[in-house]
């Protein structure tokens, strides 16, 4: 099956007039299933509509978007796999200087604020034609919402791009409802199709009313009230309608769809995607995200984890579904005839890798529990923990021909593993998929910090670590744990980051990959951070704001760097902790060296001027030194040592084949980003 069209030209090769849609997208072509972008356009060719795609306009001028026409129906917009301010700015404001999801890696091929801005020039292209709008940035944007960029409340992006519907979740089944109802020519003010919004000029019988927009831009407590009623409704199986007043009008958000089951989604994914980037793209050298995904399998959708940090609740909801083994295998067979394909498959999970089915059998008909969580604080009684289908279908991988190894690269909840009285998924996973080390995400270690990111405390961290080590032993192998750690989270004051770095020092760990705090769209913990208050008992949260202090969490998390020493200083003098400023275990810095007093002093003599040259050179050493070398990744071994992650395991080449591709992996595909 050949690309859709990208040129005027191609979609007059297929003998088309115009099309129905003209789909506008932030990122690149790529058409594969890990990308949103290919799946919605490749369900919509499967139903007799006619998709042009127009990845990445020059949005400076609307000349661009008049590429192939009016479309017949409107136009699909988004911004992308990832939010544009995502994208192009990192957790410090600062611009990043890379776009994996663009041609040769290079930034600058889409604006920030993505999706407004193609509204805009569509708009004044073509007047009231229609626009849908969807993809993470419009899904997460879709109530008046705390915009980290701005610091301040914006309105719903659906108020702020001009479109007509926005969809949000996943979209599969809504796109078609949507597309049906557009060909019908009826009302988009009147549209109740689950898992879309659109605006009216008066509020819904039955749906539920939260703050305006204006109100929450202006009373923090508004706010909270607000976000809790929207993060309560998003609930598939029981969740209700919203409405929020914009200005004289009423924003509509209808409840969520409901997610596909296992045999749309094995119709889904049986689609004739090509699988590559579009060869316009050669020439820049290609699109880096599709080097991470190439040979991966994306087996499931939804997470019941519930970190408040994560958008998934928002977008992908907590109920998990998941593919069928066979759709899985067949898709395995199909990875071995690619070309490039040596023997490796990257990764096969999801959100969560070990999440197949829902957290208990009551969420199918009862929906999820909205005023509480499946593993924290305490895993429910009635959670399913059984990875048995999950190590059945990974043995048929593995012994696929072709296929030399397999690799879960996805997050593993190891709260959820433990809970799973079989020790078979432990063994197979130390045994068979993990290239070297395995990334787990602890994220704090501190009571405080760990009850408002909705994670396990230690003691689970330190649990599935003794059993991974043993396993480890038992199987003769040389595997390393990869923790990540987050600083600057709301709730964390400097006392625990000081506890966190006392643990790390405790334990040899010196962790390279640190997250600063990163307030998105659609999250708790970013309603934290903007009205410092917890939406679910409207207690007061700290939330560290200022750059000095973030610094300082930051850098008490790699406290061996020299670099950091300074600020790791100032941290322990701010708290009163200079008593781990020394020589003993339990310190954390050493104290600072001062330098013998000059002989010549003490007889009354000045020391020679040296010379010009030699200061210079100096000067230009301590330069040097002052920025220090970069630090090897930090892995931490069964013994409790470190070792740097380019060392070899006894995964060979298939380590080396999936750190080449985790290069491009972007710091939001955290999943816990």
């Amino acid at each position: 099956m050949a690309f859709l069209p990208v040129t005027a030209e191609e979609m007059r090769a297929r003998g088309w007039e115009e099309p129905d849609f003209v789909y506008v997208t932030g990122d690149a072509y790529v058409d594969h299933p890990s990308f949103g972008l290919a799946i919605i356009s490749r369900v919509l060719e499967a139903h007799g509509y006619r998709v042009a795609m127009l990845p990445q306009p020059d949005w400076h001028t609307c000349a661009d978007f008049t590429r192939f026409g009016r479309p017949r129906l409107g136009f699909l917009v988004t911004a992308g796999v990832i939010d544009s301010m995502v994208n192009h700015y990192t957790a410090a404001k600062k611009p990043r200087s890379q776009d994996a999801y663009s041609p040769g890696g290079q930034a600058g091929h889409r604006p920030d604020r993505a999706t407004i801005v193609y509204c805009n020039r569509i708009r004044e292209a073509y007047g009231n034609v229609p626009i849908a709008i969807g993809g993470v940035e419009a899904s997460l944007r879709r109530f008046a919402h705390y915009d980290y960029w701005d610091d301040r409340v914006r309105n719903s992006i659906l108020v702020d791009s001009g479109a007509d519907v926005l969809m949000f979740g996943m979209g599969e089944r809504v796109i078609l409802e949507v597309a049906q109802w557009l060909a019908e020519g009826q009302p988009v003010e009147k549209m109740r199709i689950p898992g879309t919004c659109v605006m009216a000029h008066a509020p819904e019988e039955g749906y539920i009313a939260i703050p305006s927009a204006e109100e929450v831009a202006r009373d923090k407590q508004a706010y909270a009230r607000a976000f809790l009623e929207q993060y309560r409704q998003q609930d598939p199986i029981i969740g209700k309608g919203l409405c929020q007043p914009h200005g004289n009008r009423y924003l509509l958000q209808n409840p969520p769809d409901k997610p596909l089951s296992t045999s749309e989604l094995d119709a889904v994914y049986r689609l004739p995607f090509e699988r590559a980037y579009h060869p316009m793209y050669e020439k820049d050298g290609g699109i880096p995200a599709l080097e991470e995904v190439q040979f991966s399998i994306a087996a499931t959708r939804g997470c019941f984890g519930a970190c408040s940090f994560c958008a998934l609740t928002f977008h992908q909801g907590r109920i998990v579904s998941a593919r069928s083994r066979k759709s899985i295998v067949e898709e395995g067979k199909l990875l071995t005839h690619l070309p490039g394909f040596k023997g490796y498959i990257h990764d096969v999970g999801g959100p969560t890798a070990n999440f197949r089915r829902p957290a208990c059998e009551k969420q199918l008909q009862k929906g999820a529990c909205p005023n509480r969580q499946c593993l924290f604080p305490q895993p429910c009684k009635n959670i399913r923990a059984d990875h048995a289908e999950f190590v059945g279908i990974l043995r048929e991988l593995r012994a696929l021909p072709g296929v030399k190894k397999v690799f879960i690269r996805s997050g593993i909840r190891y709260d959820y593993l433990l809970l799973d009285k079989s020790p078979a998924f432990l063994r197979e996973l130390t045994e068979h998929h993990v290239s070297g080390q395995l990334k787990v995400a602890p994220e704090h270690v501190s009571a405080n910090a760990l009850s408002m990111m909705g994670k396990p405390g230690p003691q689970v961290f330190e649990e599935f670590r003794r059993r991974f080590e043993a396993e480890n032993r038992r199987l003769g192998k040389k595997q390393y744990l990869v923790p990540y750690f987050m600083s600057s989270h709301p709730g964390c004051t400097l006392e625990d980051a000081i506890e966190l770095a006392l643990y790390l020092r405790r334990e040899n760990m010196r962790p390279e990959q640190v997250q600063d705090f990163y307030p998105t769209p659609g999250t708790l913990s970013t309603a934290m951070y903007y009205t410092g208050l917890d939406p679910r008992t409207m207690q007061r949260v700290y939330v560290p704001r200022s750059p000095s202090e973030k610094a300082m969490q930051r850098a008490l998390l790699q406290a061996s760097r020299p670099e950091n020493r300074a600020l790791v200083l100032r941290a322990l003098r701010q708290a009163g902790r200079m008593d781990l400023v020394g020589y003993g275990k339990g310190c954390l810095i050493a104290p600072e060296k001062r330098a013998a007093p000059d002989a010549r002093f003490s007889q009354g003599k000045k020391p020679a001027k040296r010379a010009a040259h030699t200061r210079g050179a100096e000067k230009g050493q301590e330069k040097t030194s002052a920025r220090g070398g970069k630090l090897s990744h930090q892995a931490l071994s069964p013994d409790g040592k470190h070792f740097p992650a380019r060392g070899r395991s006894n995964a060979g080449k298939g380590a080396n084949q999936a750190s080449r591709a985790s290069k491009h992996r972007l710091a939001h595909d955290r999943k816990r980003d």
